[in-house]
Parts: structure tokens; sequence; C-alpha cells
């Protein structure tokens, strides 16, 4: 977990995201400049900013020289890789479990990256969708596989704490690309091990 050290994180807060969390604490009918307010936008401009840092990474950075050539050609899954997104819809998080299987294709890539591509995916504004087609597009136009496999589970708090208030439903989304596509018994294998 990262912490921030708010008086050298000043210097870096963005001014504009600063000043409409100011002014939001105004339109809700709050004083701004209430003791226990006065340093609120400020870290929540330093939240957002890191809760969207995503737009900031590029993918291939994150690969990095992490593709290595390998005769390996049984499946590979990376399971239960917590993440934390915003809803772009409501501006509420969701958060749950990503599951990332592949099939290479004389290629593999280090274990850490999936986490990673997952996460710079992740901290966007999205939906769980989107999210979940950008994770496996993404594996498959750089490792060039037989075939990538994803399901995310989360909950959203903007089912949860506000509209339908139904808090223990999750939403399910998979994306399954070539083999997982087109043999069902890849992709039962794949959920198998979930």
């Amino acid at each position: 977990m990262v912490s921030y050290n708010y008086e050298e994180d000043f210097v870096a807060v963005d001014e504009i995201i600063q000043e409409h969390f100011h002014n939001l604490i105004k339109c809700i009918g709050e004083d701004p400049n209430r003791q226990g307010l006065v340093k609120t936008p400020t870290r929540a401009a330093l939240a957002m900013q890191y809760l969207t840092q995503g737009y900031q990474q590029d993918v291939q950075k994150i690969v990095n020289d992490a593709i290595f050539d390998e005769p390996y050609d049984d499946m590979i899954i990376v399971k239960d890789i917590e993440f934390f997104s915003i809803c772009e819809h409501h501006i509420l998080p969701f958060f749950g479990k990503c599951h990332v299987g592949y099939l290479p294709n004389k290629k593999i890539i280090g274990l850490s990256k999936i986490p990673r591509l997952v996460d710079a995916f992740a901290r966007r504004l999205q939906i769980q969708e989107r999210l979940t087609y950008q994770i496996a597009q993404t594996l498959s136009e750089v490792l060039s596989p037989k075939g990538v496999a994803v399901v995310i589970e989360a909950q959203h708090m903007c089912m949860m704490i506000r509209g339908v208030e139904k808090q223990h439903s999750s939403t399910i989304t998979n994306v399954m690309l070539g083999d997982f596509r087109e043999d069902s018994a890849t992709r039962a294998e794949f959920m198998n091990c979930l």
C-alpha cells in the first residue's frame, strides 16, 4: 500500500482537481474551511490522481523485456488478482478479482506483468466489460498466444450504496479469445481451475 506524505505531495497535486473538490464540498452544503475539511480537497485530488494513474502508464513499458521464448505449451493461469477501479458512470469504486489464463505459442510473459497490466487498465474510469476486454486484447497482442481467457468478478459500489442497494450482488464478465473461445474443453479446463 502506498502512503502519501502530504507535505511533499502538495507540490505534485493537480490544482484544478483540488479546486473542483473544494467547490464540490461547497456545493453539497459544507464549509470547506472547517477544520476537518481544510485539507480534504488536496487529499481527494491526490487520491483521484492515484486512482486514475493508469492513464499515464504505457503498456509497452509495463511489459518491458519480460517476454521470453519458451517451448512450454500448457495453460498458464494467474488467478485472484485483486484490483480496484472507478465506475465511469458514477465515479464510485468497483473492486474484485481478475483471473487470467493463456495458452503460450512459444512465448511466455513474466508472471508479475499480468497483475501490472490489470492495474494499468483498472486505474482508469472504467466499466467492467471494457476492463475485461482490454486485459485480454493486450495479452493477445503482446504474446500472440494460442488463446487468452480473462474472467473478472467484481462488486460495484454504485449498486451497493445507491440505486438498487444490493450489497451482496456481484458481476462476472469474461472474454475468451482463440482456443478458449473455439474449444469448449479448453474453456472448461480454465473455468475448472478458478
